[in-house]
């Protein structure tokens, strides 16, 4: 039985999910570093929220965790570049708090436009101050939203019930989405700023995005427009924002996150035209409650079969994505399996090529399953998640193209390994929806189920050699399950595929080496589908 620790406060529904899904889970919420290192082995999976560091020495000491989930979306607890060497699989639930992060943004905006927090306290004073605190009108203006994904679009619906003009600034949205988000698209960040009455930040903090609002960005600003992030802290120069406020260019800032955190002496804090939450973007009963849930049931899902849901190093599937895919896994599995024993090791170059419909399926999980069956021969920690950077540190250069269609099957996953001692390729495809098969050796022609016990065998192209093969294995009471043939295009070569019931002895491989026309001779091992 799987077994889960929980290791930061959650909602007690995820305990109710995982105990029904059969999952052994602890809860364990605040435990020092020491205590969390001393029971971290005992998991196969951790669920945190933010508190919880799952780097260097936590993560070193749990060596048996497969999953490791993040009831949230914010990963910066986390070593994912970690865990993907390590092969764990790091998930978040970006749903669960999409609204409760969106409507705080939407509040501070509305705070930041009338000063509600200035006024409340001027009020609770005993102060009756209702020329001090002249609002702005939002009906009209401009609101500008860096980030139009599943935070950043729902604000943009918000701010357009409040009848505002929204545009948005975000590189990896295409026009037509942007179209019906109802929405403008401006190609630059400087171009959002210079327009914007209301600037709202909704996008992750990453090397790209560290300062993408700084001193330049936010003097392009309008002279009394209103700066809100509720996304990151880093994204907006706090120095830089400090100035613009203090000096009157913006009329007003509002923050929710922080360049340092917990931020208990920020001197932003001495602006009276700021306002300030601390960091509770998804703080919501109804948020609390969602991102535990999913998280549980992500996690059970994964550990139980498997399935990937909201995987951040790894990409997530829907069942109907997961079922056509799942037999071209299974084929690249095999294939990569194939032809890493079918040469002499020292790989330095993999070219990938898709042909037909399997270029629209997802192929960054194809190629893992590749090069995780290329690799697993040879290294005993190597999986689905870890194996494109486990050939990375190998030395091995990576290619990949695609193309709309194959010359002789509707589908084609070719592989070119090239290696110390030579060059091979080989390809597959799957027949009927479900049937995985090899299909090319070094372009000859010769269709096989890739499992079980193969011999691969490279013959000079004469008679006699298919039956002295077989009175070799017939000699030693080997049984032939399959014997396909192929021939090179200059019919000066020929391969045979042999599979067998059992592995043959050394004395019946120096016998088939060592008939008059044989090139080579190789045996490939291949688990069952």
């Amino acid at each position: 039985m799987p077994k889960v620790w929980i290791a930061d406060k959650m909602s007690q529904r995820a305990l109710a999910i995982f105990e029904q899904e059969g999952i052994d889970v602890d809860y364990k919420p605040g435990l020092s570093v020491k205590e969390q290192c001393a029971i971290a082995h005992l998991y196969d999976g951790i669920a945190v929220r933010s508190t919880t560091q799952l780097k260097a020495e936590l993560l070193e000491a749990a060596t048996r965790v497969k999953v490791i989930g993040r009831a949230g979306i914010g990963v910066d607890n986390i070593d994912v570049h970690r865990c993907s060497e390590r092969g764990i699989l790091v998930m978040n639930t970006p749903f669960g708090n999409t609204i409760t992060t969106a409507e705080l943004a939407i509040a501070h905006i509305l705070a930041a436009a009338r000063q509600i927090p200035q006024a409340s306290s001027s009020t609770k004073a005993g102060k009756w101050e209702k020329s001090r605190f002249m609002g702005m009108e939002l009906t009209a203006k401009k609101a500008g939203v860096i980030g139009a994904g599943n935070i950043g679009a729902i604000v943009c619906d918000r701010l357009k019930g409040l009848h505002m003009h929204v545009y948005v600034y975000d590189p990896f949205i295409s026009d037509e989405r942007a179209q019906s988000l109802g929405v403008t698209k401006v190609a630059t960040v400087e171009e959002l700023c210079r327009l914007a009455d209301v600037l709202t930040i909704h996008v992750p903090l990453l090397d790209a995005t560290r300062h993408l609002i700084d001193a330049k960005m936010i003097a392009a600003m309008k002279q009394g427009s209103i700066l809100v992030n509720c996304a990151r802290g880093g994204i907006v120069d706090e120095d830089a924002l400090y100035e613009a406020v203090a000096s009157g260019h913006l009329r007003a800032g509002a923050l929710d996150v922080y360049s340092s955190e917990p931020a208990k002496n920020n001197r932003l804090f001495e602006l009276e035209n700021m306002s300030f939450t601390p960091h509770i973007g998804a703080c919501s009963d109804e948020a609390q409650e969602n991102v535990a849930m999913q998280v549980a049931q992500q996690m059970s899902q994964f550990l139980l079969s498997n399935a990937v849901s909201n995987g951040i190093n790894m990409p997530s599937m829907s069942d109907h994505e997961r079922q056509e895919i799942e037999p071209y896994t299974q084929l690249c599995q095999q294939l990569g399996s194939f032809i890493s024993q079918s040469i002499e090791p020292g790989f330095s170059q993999v070219q990938l090529c898709f042909e037909g419909h399997v270029r629209k399926l997802n192929r960054t999980v194809l190629r893992n399953a590749i090069l995780q069956g290329l690799l697993s021969g040879g290294m005993d920690d190597v999986n689905a998640f870890n194996a494109c950077s486990r050939a990375k540190e190998k030395g091995i250069h990576i290619e990949e193209v695609a193309r709309d269609r194959s010359d002789h099957f509707s589908n084609v996953i070719q592989i070119k390994l090239i290696a110390d001692s030579g060059e091979r390729t080989v390809s597959g495809t799957v027949f009927d929806g479900i049937k995985p098969r090899l299909v090319s050796i070094d372009h000859c022609e010769i269709e096989i189920q890739p499992q079980g016990h193969i011999l691969l065998l490279e013959n000079k192209d004469r008679p006699g050699v298919v039956a002295d093969i077989g009175a070799i294995l017939a000699s030693d009471q080997i049984n032939i399950g399959d014997f396909r043939l192929g021939r090179s295009t200059t019919k000066e070569r020929a391969i045979a595929l042999v599979t067998v019931d059992s592995i043959p002895s050394e004395d019946i491989f120096q016998a088939l080496r060592g008939l008059a026309n044989m090139i080579s001779v190789r045996y490939i091992g291949l688990t069952h589908a």
